[in-house]
């Protein structure tokens, strides 16, 4: 189908995923990073009590993830959605209202699940589900939604901090938020349930059948993918958390480096609409094994890198992998483990992945006080990379050589 007479014909759901993944910017690192200052002298928070409780914060999220993600398998898209943006909105509220340092990890808990975590999986399991020949495209689009508040809403509310107190700021996210419900319920007016789209346009997954999470949980193929899944939001946000002390290392002036962040979303963006074309025209199989390739080039330029250039195209590199990453794990749970049940499958990658930014600012804070240079930690991750590209490959293998011998399998899939 044509891309103006698709858009034309799914706008309001491409739309409300848009929306919803626009409005998960107020449970994302970019945006409540811009708040760490303020919170720190708030409540005499040093950098690495700070990490501590948006660690601890993270990690709950991640483990909440794995039982909630089922919901979008029994529920609609707009009930859950509108569910989802109230309790944003209290997260907000609850931030702003905060006293007590002890309740701190409880305020990134609740931004964190209700932001990154649930608002993120609806959509994107709603555009796995809804579509199916054009996945990837509708993946890919409705991943512009946060590629957009990345690139919007901190320039935002950074220049209205000198105008606002920290907490007002704080209850104007959870008024946006709030007020994301209507616009929705327009949207999503003619939403298709999980229950009666199983009957008109599910898509099955390997071996032609719908797979449980319990029996994703036993596959190798999942444990192959689990590093994948988690490199690029672990060393990605470690690469922000960090680039402060980056780059000091470096010696570059910090202002230069943030200077690239326009070029960094606009490669994100090129690369989310190509990747969700790629999907379409050759399947996620035959893409997969190649995104992770631009992070490789990327943390080497950022561990031997010298002139400040290499820091640019390190950033332009790795926003290759940074879009892809939007469309391609989602497309991969469908394509491979069929539709049915793809919210509590998609849920454990999402944990994965949430779980990921947690550990990696803490990973690397940690090593550099243990006296291992952040340089020498970015070569790592380029190995570690390169391992994770190694384990895709041996998960695909597998795939293949159990349907060679007998299994039978989704036509097309490889």
């Amino acid at each position: 189908m044509p891309l103006l007479r698709f858009l034309r014909e799914n706008s309001a759901w491409l739309l409300a995923g848009g929306l919803l993944t626009f409005l998960s910017s107020f449970g994302q690192t970019f945006f409540i990073s811009i708040f760490a200052g303020d919170i720190r002298a708030e409540f005499g928070l040093s950098h690495g009590a700070w990490g501590g409780i948006y660690t601890i914060g993270t990690t709950l999220s991640a483990m909440l993830m794995v039982g909630a993600g089922a919901l979008t398998d029994r529920f609609r898209s707009r009930v859950l959605g509108t569910l989802a943006l109230v309790c944003l909105a209290a997260a907000c509220v609850g931030m702003a209202a905060n006293h007590s340092a002890w309740l701190l990890p409880l305020a990134i808990l609740a931004l964190r699940f209700f932001g990154q975590g649930m608002m993120g999986l609806i959509a994107m399991v709603s555009m796995s589900r809804w579509f199916v020949a054009a996945r990837g495209r509708a993946l890919s689009l409705a991943g512009l939604g946060v590629t957009l508040g990345q690139a919007i809403l901190p320039v935002i509310f950074v220049a209205l901090m000198p105008i606002l107190p920290w907490r007002m700021l704080w209850l104007l996210a959870g008024g946006i938020a709030l007020c994301g419900i209507p616009v929705l319920l327009m949207l999503l007016r003619k939403e298709r349930t999980p229950q009666s789209h199983t009957h008109e346009s599910e898509s099955a997954g390997m071996e032609g059948r719908h797979w449980t999470r319990g029996e994703v949980l036993r596959h190798p193929l999942f444990w192959m993918m689990a590093p994948a899944l988690m490199g690029p939001p672990a060393f990605g946000t470690a690469l922000f958390f960090q680039q402060v002390h980056f780059t000091e290392v470096k010696g570059w002036a910090l202002i230069d480096f943030v200077a690239f962040m326009p070029l960094f979303t606009a490669v994100t963006v090129v690369s989310m609409m190509l990747s969700g074309a790629a999907i379409d025209r050759f399947g996620t199989a035959r893409v997969l094994p190649f995104y992770l390739v631009p992070c490789v080039v990327a943390f080497a330029l950022f561990g031997a890198g010298g002139p400040l250039w290499t820091g640019a195209l390190g950033l332009a590199v790795m926003a290759l992998t940074q879009g892809a990453q939007a469309t391609l794990p989602n497309a991969f749970w469908a394509e491979f483990f069929g539709t049915r049940y793809l919210g509590a499958i998609k849920s454990m990658g999402t944990a994965i992945m949430v779980f990921g930014t947690a550990i990696g600012p803490g990973l690397t804070g940690g090593l550099i006080d243990a006296g291992i240079g952040i340089e020498a930690q970015f070569l790592g991750v380029a190995v570690y990379f390169v391992l994770a590209i190694a384990g895709i490959l041996a998960g695909l293998s597998f795939v293949r050589t159990r349907a060679a011998a007998g299994a039978p399998e989704r036509p097309g899939l490889y």
